[in-house]
């Protein structure tokens, strides 16, 4: 569970870059703006296919946002 709330903070941390709105990339993603609330919080798994369109949206890549450093 600790790897997903890492996924989720690099997930927020990039929106916050890039200064778009939760409510943006919920418009992007066609889900509720407290859907993707909860992908950021880590209580919606995120599926590949969802991963690669928020990567999308974030102008980044897919692998930058599950980068998890070793502990």
């Amino acid at each position: 569970m600790h790897k997903l709330m890492d996924v989720a903070n690099n997930i927020r941390n990039t929106r916050i870059y890039r200064n778009y709105t939760q409510d943006y990339l919920a418009a992007k993603l066609n889900i509720s703006q407290n859907a993707y609330s909860k992908i950021e919080l880590g209580r919606t798994k995120v599926t590949v296919e969802k991963l690669l369109i928020i990567a999308d949206v974030l102008n980044t890549n897919a692998c930058d946002l599950i980068n998890i450093k070793a502990q």
